[in-house]
């Protein structure tokens, strides 16, 4: 039989396909060999699956021989030194010496106002003046009377002495010598008592000049012209006295003990990165029974940032204290305070709670809980667990 085995086309290769059974066979191996080839590969995921699980214990094994390891931590001995104590406190800064200056005569209309808060002024320098108008006609009233009554006694002095010279020819009795006599002197008391009022005008109209008690610094003004003033009026301006300032600094009654007058204090103003260095010139005698506290008053020269009614921070010179030194790194804290660690019996992490002190430079102080011959944890501390064990490793202090 004769046939044409050209294939013309995709139709015609899959109808030559489905009636060749040699085709048929080719293609039901093609598939067998692939559900194999997938079979061998879920064999080699379940294999792998196992490895890790029979091999994932033995990892554990060494997780766990790792943490048995002893840490090696670094430790030093503190020892105790001489630490210059100081006390921290705050308060508010005020003029040393603060002069309150109002009127001090009858007052009246401000006139003028000569100075603003900042000037400096020296003593006796006008402030301010009140008008003085009606004082000024008084005054030349009185000087007016001063010259009728000189007038008068010049006077009464021409006629006793013509007395003089008639008394001894027999025209003017002594009796009326004694008389001339009188009125003389009556008119030069009048000179007198007419002289001391006027005075007292002119001291009353100086008065009504408002002026600085002594040198200083001018904190405050409250008088401007056109304001009626008088002696009741109040604090018409407020000035410091050389300009001196001070802290109010509030102690502790514990602290306050160990103060004394003439101790130096570093004091630095809120908003100011700089310190000013004062002294202690006087400690309250009394304790406030509510806050327990007390007022140490630490005197301070002028500077531009010292302003009274400023808050202010200060750090007084209390003598020394004999305490170890840790770094900052040795010491911990958690909601029951401070602590550190230390090397206890059987080279195991020991807890101890301390009380800090003083900070310096050179660390912090322990002034409760360490004598100074232990073995302190330098750093690490924070992986560490009471009665862990440790491999310490001693270091020399700085």
């Amino acid at each position: 039989m004769n046939f044409d085995a050209r294939i013309d086309g995709p139709g015609a290769a899959v109808e030559s396909r489905e009636g060749n059974p040699l085709l048929e066979d080719d293609e039901a191996d093609r598939r067998s060999k692939r559900w194999l080839i997938i079979g061998a590969g879920a064999v080699l995921l379940a294999l792998i699956g196992i490895w890790f699980l029979t091999h994932r214990g033995s990892g554990d094994e060494v997780s766990t021989d790792a943490k048995t390891q002893v840490p090696v931590v670094t430790v030093i001995s503190p020892g105790s030194g001489s630490i210059a104590g100081q006390l921290k406190a705050t308060g508010s800064l005020a003029a040393r010496r603060e002069m309150p200056v109002g009127v001090a005569g009858e007052g009246g209309q401000v006139a003028q106002v000569l100075v603003d808060p900042g000037q400096w002024v020296h003593q006796g320098q006008v402030l301010a003046v009140i008008d003085r108008s009606v004082q000024v006609q008084q005054q030349a009233s009185q000087a007016a009377q001063v010259q009728v009554a000189r007038a008068n006694a010049d006077l009464a002095q021409a006629n006793y002495d013509r007395a003089l010279k008639l008394v001894g020819k027999g025209f003017i009795s002594k009796a009326d010598l004694d008389r001339l006599r009188a009125t003389r002197d009556a008119a030069n008391a009048q000179v007198r008592v007419a002289g001391a009022q006027l005075g007292v005008l002119q001291a009353q109209s100086r008065r009504l000049n408002v002026v600085a008690p002594a040198a200083g610094l001018v904190l405050e003004r409250k008088a401007e012209p056109g304001q009626v003033v008088s002696g009741g009026s109040g604090v018409l301006f407020r000035l410091a006295k050389g300009g001196e300032m001070e802290l109010l600094a509030q102690v502790g009654e514990i602290d306050l003990a160990k103060l004394s007058t003439g101790v130096s204090a570093q004091v630095t103003p809120v908003g100011s990165d700089r310190s000013f260095t004062g002294q202690i010139w006087q400690i309250s005698p009394v304790i406030d029974p509510q806050t327990r506290q007390g007022m140490a008053r630490i005197a301070l020269a002028y500077a531009p940032q010292l302003r009274p009614g400023g808050f202010a921070s200060a750090v007084i010179n209390a003598g020394t204290v004999v305490a170890p030194m840790l770094p900052e790194s040795a010491i911990l804290t958690d909601d029951k305070g401070s602590f550190v660690y230390i090397v206890g019996a059987g080279d195991r992490a020991e807890r101890r709670a301390v009380k800090t002190g003083l900070v310096t430079g050179r660390g912090i102080a322990v002034i409760e809980g360490l004598a100074g011959n232990e073995r302190v944890v330098l750093r690490a501390g924070g992986f560490l667990n009471p009665g862990d064990k440790i491999k310490p490793q001693t270091v020399k202090v700085n």
